[in-house]
């Protein structure tokens, strides 16, 4: 009897090693990557309970502070928070989006929400592997290695995470940062996503460009199919498509002769065309000429650009009266600050974030590509309309640009680097102690 409970308890403390052994070794940061995957964030219905639920309680697990604040119903923005020993500085802000865009699941390798690890080749495959969920998990992952040294950071750092940036962000960081809680933050520098890069250098950005949805409708009086007039609605539509056409082919021209980067131009790209009488049937009557159309652009300005020159074109040669046209622009952010300054973060030596940044990165053995303009949009811009230097970045480096794209992936290493850097960048962010002045 004696012996078979010797056994028992035998039995029972070398069941709680192998237990233990398992857990730690299915919590580890890879597997907390992946955890925070697997939520399904993405629109038009966006799981946010969850993947805040599991960020409190990673906040929890590292003694850091945590609260939850609603602008609008069901759209969570949560700010993690690591008290500063001199909590009077301007604190560090490091921003991640909940969020991601719909995947096609039938065209990806993997289930795109299941976060699926290739031991082969040590790729992660998920929706938001890189935009930006990779971001989200580095910043506390930094943050757990700096405490389990000893770290004490003087400045405080803020670890925010913020609903509705893939649909542009209005409901999340535009309400936020324009809030009395963002303001008591007292952020002197902040930090959002950035994009991969195919070489082996780190890609940064200084600033987005500012998108407007272009929509220019012609209508004009319906007739037979066979006859030929002037102004008609597609005729007037499609000479405004060929002039649209030729302003892209001179900007792209700029970018094919390696005189500008593709985010320094205006780029405009067709999203949708509309015309054509639909019988009772649905189908379109093909010897009707239709009295209605319409066509809808994508465009996208660099801070740089001049937004009335761009309005004057669309009102004048675009979209003319003359031609029974009209127009809207619904502008998705700004070109300009409350006081006409460029939107844009300096980074060069005249700003000291610059310095520290670029010299935390190289610290562990990296290198930055030279400081560009996003080609897209982040919610950087609404930070960055505050006066509030930030830099966007993701370190990712050697990496196919997958974001928005099937079979969307992070590799292990990479990620594994990334908070490595983030690492080094938040001890010395967070360790400096000289004028913070806003420089934008």
């Amino acid at each position: 009897m004696a012996i078979s409970h010797l056994y028992t308890l035998f039995f029972l403390f070398f069941f709680s090693i192998i237990k233990s052994h398992v857990s730690e070794q299915e919590n580890t940061p890879i597997t907390r990557f992946q955890r925070y995957l697997q939520f399904k964030t993405t629109h038009p219905n966006p799981n946010y309970t969850a993947p805040i639920t599991f960020l409190i309680n990673q906040s929890k697990s590292l003694n850091l502070t945590s609260r939850t604040i609603e602008f609008v119903s069901n759209k969570p923005v949560l700010i993690i928070t690591w008290i500063g020993s001199n909590p009077k500085l301007p604190s560090i802000l490091l921003n991640s989006h909940l969020d991601s865009v719909p995947a096609e699941s039938e065209k990806w390798i993997y289930p795109p929400f299941s976060a699926h690890y290739d031991s082969n080749n040590g790729n992660i495959y998920a929706r938001g592997a890189q935009d930006d969920k990779c971001i989200g998990v580095q910043y506390l992952e930094a943050i757990r290695y700096l405490k389990s040294k000893g770290f004490v950071p003087i400045r405080t750092v803020h670890v925010s995470y913020v609903p509705e940036e893939e649909i542009g962000g209005f409901d999340g960081m535009c309400k936020f940062a324009n809030s009395l809680e963002f303001s008591e933050l007292n952020v002197g520098f902040a930090m959002d996503e950035g994009q991969a890069n195919l070489g082996d250098e780190f890609r940064v950005f200084y600033a987005d460009r500012t998108p407007w949805e272009v929509v220019i409708r012609a209508v004009g009086e319906p007739g037979h199919g066979a006859k030929l007039y002037d102004n008609g609605a597609m005729e007037n539509l499609m000479k405004s498509v060929e002039m649209v056409s030729k302003f892209r082919e001179s900007q792209f021209d700029f970018v094919k002769a390696g005189k500008a980067a593709n985010s320094e131009v205006v780029s405009v790209n067709p999203v949708y065309m509309k015309a054509g009488t639909v019988s009772s049937n649905g189908d379109v009557m093909m010897n009707m000429q239709p009295s209605e159309a319409e066509v809808g652009y994508d465009l996208r300005l660099p801070p740089m650009a001049d937004p009335d020159v761009m309005k004057k074109r669309i009102a004048e040669e675009w979209a003319p009266a003359i031609r029974n046209m009209t127009y809207t622009i619904k502008e998705k952010g700004m070109l300009r600050d409350h006081l006409g300054r460029l939107i844009m973060t300096p980074a060069n030596d005249s700003n000291p974030w610059w310095s520290i940044f670029k010299q935390a990165v190289e610290a562990t053995g990296e290198k930055l590509a030279k400081p560009e303009i996003l080609a897209s949009t982040t919610d950087a811009r609404y930070i960055r309309a505050l006066g509030i230097p930030l830099f966007g970045f993701s370190p990712m480096k050697n990496t196919p640009i997958l974001l928005h794209d099937h079979n969307e992936f992070l590799k292990d290493t990479v990620f594994m680097k990334g908070i490595e850097v983030y690492e080094s960048i938040i001890s010395a962010l967070s360790s400096y102690e000289g004028v913070t002045d806003q420089v934008i």
